[in-house]
């Protein structure tokens, strides 16, 4: 496994209507490094956002999609999402505050 540091974890937030609504349950989207597990996750999110304290991360992992260009086939690069939800005290992802 990698030495993946904390600020390698999570490479940007998922913006679409249906994580934009979980927002107001205190869940927000991220796509995350495809080797890092549920603590790291959760270590990047408190170090990251001051003030915010993590409950639960929920991952997903996607396979990459088949793509065709002329008679050539490949695959793209497999993805990692994680959900991950703060406690009721904790202070918002200001990330997603103007959106």
């Amino acid at each position: 496994m990698a030495n993946i540091q904390y600020y390698d974890v999570i490479l940007k937030p998922v913006v679409t209507e249906k994580s934009m609504n979980e927002m107001a349950y205190k869940k927000y989207t991220f796509l995350v490094h495809t080797e890092a597990n549920r603590t790291m996750i959760k270590e990047a999110v408190e170090r990251m956002f001051p003030g915010t304290k993590v409950k639960k991360v929920n991952t997903m992992n996607y396979d990459g999609k088949k793509k065709r260009r002329g008679m050539t086939f490949g695959k793209t690069a497999k993805t990692k999402k994680a959900i991950v939800q703060l406690t009721e005290e904790s202070k918002d992802i200001e990330i997603f505050a103007g959106l």
